[in-house]
């Protein structure tokens, strides 16, 4: 993985900021997971307080990509445990943004993978396979595509239409 810094992906791109092609999420996630500093193209999911699309992606080959989750921001539930962590770790994903609540503190802080969500909730959610696969997801007022690239550490999460570098 490249080695990157967000303030200085910020301060080296202010036209990419000024036309928005470079994008920060608001301030509102937790940082879990060993991986505390990872990028990668994202592929986005949409679903309310139901994981099997999340399981099902993730078993999927990740090739270093980002996981984001538009959860609703239900705070209700966790879309993303243990096993889900261990299982993205194994299948080669970079990370996942849950914008919604995980579990398993410990066990996913024990993947190689880095994790950024609203907060924890110890209650499994529903299994029903309702939701959408790569579609357009709205984060904090961010809009974010699939296929655009998902920059984090430990000053924040930058969304970039394309690959970008200091």
């Amino acid at each position: 993985m490249a080695s990157f810094a967000t303030a200085e992906l910020c301060d080296a791109n202010p036209g990419l900021i000024a036309n928005g092609e470079l994008r920060v999420l608001q301030p509102i996630f937790h940082t879990y997971g060993h991986c505390r500093v990872f990028c990668g193209p994202i592929v986005t999911l949409k679903v309310y307080e139901d994981n099997v699309l999340v399981r099902e992606l993730l078993e999927t080959s990740g090739h270093g990509r980002v996981l984001v989750i538009d959860g609703g921001g239900s705070m209700r539930c966790a879309l993303v445990g243990g096993n889900l962590g261990q299982l993205a770790q194994n299948m080669g994903w970079a990370g996942i943004v849950v914008n919604g609540c995980i579990r398993d503190i410990d066990e996913i802080n024990g993947c190689d993978i880095g994790v950024r969500a609203l907060g924890s909730n110890p209650l499994k959610s529903n299994k029903k396979g309702l939701g959408e696969k790569h579609v357009l997801v709205n984060i904090g007022g961010t809009m974010i595509q699939d296929g655009e690239w998902l920059y984090a550490d430990s000053d924040g999460i930058l969304i970039s239409k394309s690959d970008i570098s200091v």
